[in-house]
């Protein structure tokens, strides 16, 4: 399958890539987005890749050394989670960025392994992890057969915002008590009957949302978005900008109100008539709207429906702001 990077043409240009910046690709992926940056970034550019599953960063590395870019002078590619950002640049001189970047969500090539559990399409061990091998790590089976049934229910709500979270769950530790549920096939079948059929989505699998809930769960996906969005403002300098795509309306909304908290000045009580605080923004939201696909790339790539892009910059006089303010 031809991996298409979503919102390409798009990402780039939001990120306002000049030659000399340094990149950081937190969801390196395939490479495809990584590969357009480092083509506006050199010469005098680097890019520093993470990617939480080995086999995919060496992925990334092979797909970029094919591209003519050299590791090491152009890019370099680290197994890590994208919270560890601080971590990574603490390595590295001068220990700052020019852009970050994420592609959130599941990683076509995990998809296409029906091995990885991850696809609801073709049978395969409930796994779902993107590094199985991360300390303390679950695997989807190991949720779906452990938590009680509460907190399944709490999982499929919270995670998968999905409206009949208590009878998915009243019926998974009902067939669980006969024999461990362990494949994705047998899983989709015990949700799919549990949910109304007049209640099934359109266009969608009625497990999809379940199954993203287990995905994001396993992978602990919302308090890495949540831990990545608190380390933002302490890492990006004056001009910086970071940009985030995101699939679900549970972590659009997450960058949302994360973004516009960044950019806010005046913190004073809206009923208060004069700002008396003195504080002002150090963030600006690079676009008032969310960046979305438009017709000719849905068309071309399905998946591009959901996708949904949000940047943030951060002010040149940030600084001058902060010692006004006294912070």
């Amino acid at each position: 399958m031809i991996h298409r990077p979503v919102l390409l043409e798009l990402s780039v240009e939001a990120m306002a890539l000049e030659a000399g910046m340094v990149v950081v690709d937190g969801t390196v992926g395939a490479a495809g987005h990584a590969r357009a940056f480092l083509q506006k970034v050199l010469p005098g550019g680097f890019l520093l890749g993470f990617d939480r599953d080995p086999q995919v960063a060496e992925l990334a590395a092979r797909e970029l050394v094919s591209a003519g870019f050299t590791r090491g002078k152009h890019f370099e590619i680290e197994v890590r989670r994208f919270s560890q950002v601080d971590e990574a640049l603490a390595c590295r001189r001068p220990p700052d960025f020019d852009r970050l970047f994420l592609d959130l969500g599941v990683c076509s090539l995990h998809l296409d392994v029906a091995e990885r559990g991850f696809s609801l399409k073709r049978d395969a061990p409930l796994d779902m992890r993107m590094n199985p091998q991360e300390q303390g790590s679950r695997s989807a089976a190991e949720i779906v057969n452990g938590e009680s049934e509460a907190g399944l229910a709490r999982i499929f709500a919270e995670y998968g915002e999905e409206r009949y979270a208590r009878q998915v769950a009243r019926a998974i530790v009902r067939a669980r008590a006969r024999q461990p549920v362990r494949a994705t096939l047998e899983l989709r079948e015990i949700v799919a009957r549990s949910i109304p059929r007049r209640a099934w989505p359109p266009r969608i699998d009625p497990a999809t949302r379940v199954f993203q809930a287990l995905r994001m769960k396993a992978n602990r996906e919302l308090e890495e978005l949540d831990e990545i969005l608190g380390k933002l403002p302490g890492h990006m300098k004056p001009g910086s900008r970071a940009g985030i795509i995101s699939f679900e309306s549970l972590t659009d909304r997450r960058i949302k109100r994360a973004f516009r908290a960044m950019a806010q000045g005046c913190v004073c009580p809206p009923e208060q008539p004069v700002c008396t605080c003195g504080r002002k923004p150090q963030f600006k939201l690079v676009n008032s709207r969310v960046i979305s696909a438009g017709p000719d790339e849905i068309g071309v790539n399905p998946r591009a429906r959901s996708a949904k892009l949000r940047v943030v910059e951060r002010l040149q006089e940030s600084s001058k702001a902060e010692a006004a303010a006294g912070g």
